[in-house]
């Protein structure tokens, strides 16, 4: 599989370089000096960006901060400022899978060799995605994902009781996913993930589907990349409601597996 160079999207702007981001002599940018980069894609999330950003710089202070402007009308770029992180910033509205693409993106063009994604809602703790963060440089994986439908040491099976559309829409996608991978995966569409340097350019890729996150679970497979479903505890999101919500579930559902079909067939056709 080719894996191209991954790029700052076109008409992205980087509201405020990294101090690190360093001309050399020759007109390159050198190497980030910390080596790891958590984004943050964001969109209208004033309310709830500042106790993300501090709560990673607690638990994360060798890290970079970066939040992926997604357009956002509000005072998304403000906050991101103030809590000294870097914008990078959409002149519109595009979408997550633009905003996950760029992320990945700029950790990929400025060299890092860890990068880490939570959301903007306060739902993933920044202490569980250093435990991600951990695994992948301990190279236990190249890509770990935060999931709380998987039990481990000190994570209990079904600590988390999804309603019935919920748990009908869990169902269909674990199966789905099981017969794409060959693998079970209990939160294929989990936001959370910690990967190194290998996986940045496939991340990086433009997503054509409304499920980037199984779209980059099939990328990572499909190159021989080593993925880890790790268990962690999530808190209720401080803002928005969850994919998998009423007739939520059924569309998210049929978009996840139109992605699985869709995807096959294309490689077929390659």
């Amino acid at each position: 599989m080719r894996i191209r160079d991954a790029q700052t999207p076109e008409g992205v702007r980087l509201r405020r370089p990294l101090a690190e981001r360093r001309l050399t002599p020759r007109g390159e940018y050198a190497p980030a000096v910390a080596d790891t980069l958590v984004f943050v894609p964001a969109w209208n999330e004033e309310d709830n960006l500042a106790a993300v950003l501090t709560e990673l710089a607690e638990e994360l202070p060798e890290a970079d901060r970066l939040v992926v402007d997604d357009g956002s009308t509000d005072g998304t770029v403000a906050v991101a400022r103030a809590h000294d992180a870097d914008v990078l910033s959409f002149g519109e509205n595009r979408g997550l899978r633009a905003g996950i693409a760029a992320g990945y993106g700029a950790a990929a063009e400025r060299g890092y060799a860890y990068c880490g994604r939570v959301d903007a809602d306060g739902q993933h703790p920044a202490a569980e995605l250093r435990r991600l963060l951990q695994l992948v440089r301990d190279g236990e994986c190249d890509v770990a994902v935060g999931s709380r439908f998987v039990s481990g040491d000190g994570y209990p099976a079904y600590r988390y009781e999804p309603s019935p559309a919920r748990r009908f829409g869990i169902g269909l996608l674990r199966r789905a996913m099981r017969i794409r991978l060959g693998r079970r995966f209990g939160d294929a569409t989990s936001g959370m993930y910690a990967a190194n340097a290998m996986a940045l350019p496939l991340l990086a890729q433009p997503y054509t589907s409304g499920a980037p996150e199984v779209e980059g679970l099939i990328r990572l497979a499909e190159a021989g990349l080593t993925v880890e479903e790790v268990p962690v505890n999530m808190r209720e999101r401080a803002g928005g409601e969850s994919k998998l919500r009423g007739s939520k579930a059924v569309k998210l559902v049929v978009t996840v597996v139109a992605t699985l079909l869709f995807v096959g067939w294309l490689r077929r056709r390659r």
